[in-house]
């Protein structure tokens, strides 16, 4: 379809409190744009703060926030009203503490998607739909690999390793994301294009620390690793990489397709080397790997099943983003920085 996007018409950001989202939300305000932002609960000022002083700040644009649910038919109907591109990133992402999957990841994954995407189909302005995927509905573990042609992942791969049982969260995004596709090939009045970003990193804009990403890093650069790291691998992005990813994906006419977003791959015992060389002992941080029998013994109480340690342990990964910066004309920055100026935020909020 290659639709060209009216920069004069609103744009809605969904789940515009989350830290992708709200980065999004603010180079939209500082362009000009006017932004319809939806949050669960807009009288929370824990959750809204933010945008408001967001709001108050960026003088170019202007934004006005919605309430609207996940699994609430309908609950963006308002929002959407004269909008010809969405946003849709609200989804929850958490990986430990969950008690029922299908309860907690699955449905607002999946029936939230739907009910945007229905709601969509519904509003007559809508040209171009940008959905909020993971690299986690490209693989599941780090073992996929042996099922592609070199041991790159690209956006040709699906996750077909993860289920309600094991990897939740990956397979939650997954389903969504396939659902999405569908619905997008059900109806000719808006495209799709979606963003796959890898584990993301970088300041946030709110004062929240309970994103998978923050509570990760709070942990290595807090001492819980200090007796030695996981040998786990991770896809690095910066998240103003991820939101201006989103932003060239909704106003770019020709995009299309998946994008995984990746700057590079680094292991835990990267991450620490990096903070070690900037921060000179400062912090408690781990000098070499955790024994993997070690890791068997006390995975599990941190949530790290059996399974999943079997298939990820040791393993590096790899992923091919060049597609992000041809359709896209994305630049990253350098996930070391994204991991730094992470750490320089959370201690500058005292949290560290």
């Amino acid at each position: 379809m290659n639709p060209s996007i009216d920069p004069d018409t609103p744009v809605l950001v969904t789940g515009a409190s989350g830290f992708i989202a709200s980065w999004i939300v603010q180079y939209l305000l500082h362009e000009g744009y006017t932004v319809h932002g939806t949050v669960r609960d807009p009288s929370r000022p824990e959750k809204v703060a933010h945008l408001m002083e967001m709001r108050d700040r960026e003088q170019g644009g202007k934004l006005k926030l919605f309430e609207a649910d996940l699994l609430d038919d309908g609950s963006f109907a308002e929002a959407m009203k004269g909008c010809e591109l969405v946003i849709h990133t609200a989804s929850p992402f958490f990986i430990s503490g969950i008690k029922d999957a299908q309860k907690q990841l699955v449905d607002p994954a999946l029936q939230g998607t739907r009910n945007v995407l229905n709601t969509a189909s519904q509003s007559p302005d809508v040209k171009r739909v940008v959905l909020t995927s993971s690299a986690a509905a490209i693989y599941g573990d780090a073992s996929d690999k042996e099922q592609t042609e070199n041991g790159v992942f690209t956006e040709a791969h699906w996750n077909t390793s993860s289920s309600l049982t094991h990897q939740p969260y990956s397979y939650s995004k997954t389903v969504a994301e396939r659902e999405a596709w569908k619905l997008a090939e059900q109806q000719d009045q808006w495209d799709l294009v979606v963003i796959n970003p890898a584990f993301v990193m970088g300041p946030s804009l709110s004062q929240r620390k309970d994103a998978t990403s923050t509570e990760t890093l709070l942990q290595l650069a807090g001492g819980q690793f200090k007796s030695g790291a996981p040998a786990l691998y991770f896809g690095i992005v910066d998240v103003r990489d991820v939101a201006q990813a989103h932003i060239k994906a909704g106003f770019t006419p020709g995009a299309s397709g998946r994008h995984i977003l990746s700057d590079k791959v680094m292991s835990f015992l990267d991450m620490a080397q990096t903070l070690r060389r900037e921060y000179n002992g400062q912090l408690p941080l781990p000098k070499g790997l955790i024994p993997k029998p070690l890791a068997y013994i006390f995975g599990p109480l941190q949530g790290l099943t059996w399974k999943f340690l079997r298939e990820n342990w040791g393993i590096p990964i790899a992923f091919d983003n060049s597609r992000s910066q041809e359709d896209l004309d994305l630049t990253y920055r350098p996930a070391e920085q994204a991991l730094l100026d992470s750490v320089a935020d959370m201690q500058s909020k005292g949290w560290l």
